[in-house]
């Protein structure tokens, strides 16, 4: 299940992608396929293995094209081990709201695009994530959960603060809100509760079978319920100076 829309996002082979908090991986594998070099980065070592696991795998299967490369690397998204400019294309998705310093976690990010990169960050929307925060305080008071809520202008305000040109935002998975709302109504730990696990084998048949009813009904939701807020940004390139 993507956030970013690489149909909005293109990868071209060969572009140099870091994937920051990069979670089970599922943004990495997809540029792995399309033949970018990709780096996955988080600081869960167990997530981490897993993720080298399923890019051997994948390399294995002959999943990604020649020239594509990936590793997957433990690392703190505040002291990011890489030079300046090293990469095209940076994406960061459904981490910034577990981050107390947000706005440190996006200047590493910035150093390390390079000018002209791309940067795709998600966040989840303003609206689905208030109605969870209302219905469960378990949901957000965990160690590591979410510590805000960003309002889509808000967001867009940091990147420009950052220096970064956002250039276009979307709305995605506006099925998930319910089944979120539902979890945080009969409890955040509790999936024995009948409408959780109803709504759950909804979600798992249309992750696999992909249905068109179901695709036109969240591609029409999406912006009244969409659970995650996705935008897209680049990093100017430097003025030129005379000499």
């Amino acid at each position: 299940m993507l956030t970013v829309d690489f149909t909005r996002f293109p990868i071209a082979p060969g572009d140099r992608v870091l994937d920051l908090g990069c979670g089970a991986g599922r943004h990495a594998f997809e540029c792995y396929r399309r033949g970018a070099r990709v780096v996955a980065l988080d600081r869960n070592g167990e997530e981490i293995r897993e993720v080298a696991g399923w890019f051997a795998a994948m390399e294995e299967a002959g999943e990604a094209p020649a020239g594509a490369s990936a590793t997957a690397l433990e690392g703190d998204a505040l002291a990011l081990p890489f030079a300046d400019d090293s990469f095209d294309v940076v994406i960061i998705s459904e981490v910034m709201e577990h981050i107390p310093d947000d706005k440190g976690v996006l200047a590493e990010m910035v150093r390390v695009l390079r000018p002209g990169g791309r940067l795709a960050v998600t966040v989840p929307r303003y609206g689905p994530e208030k109605i969870c925060w209302a219905l469960s305080d378990a949901y957000h008071e965990v160690e590591g959960g979410h510590i805000r809520i960003y309002r889509a202008h808000e967001l867009l305000g940091i990147l420009r603060g950052a220096g970064l040109r956002p250039y276009g935002t979307h709305h995605a998975h506006a099925l998930h809100s319910p089944y979120w709302w539902l979890k945080c109504a009969f409890g955040v730990d509790n999936d024995r509760a009948l409408p959780v696990r109803a709504y759950h084998k909804l979600l798992v048949w249309d992750i696999m079978k992909k249905p068109l009813a179901t695709r036109v009904t969240e591609r029409a939701l999406d912006p009244l319920i969409g659970k995650s807020f996705v935008a897209y940004a680049t990093k100017p390139h430097l003025p030129r100076t005379g000499g």
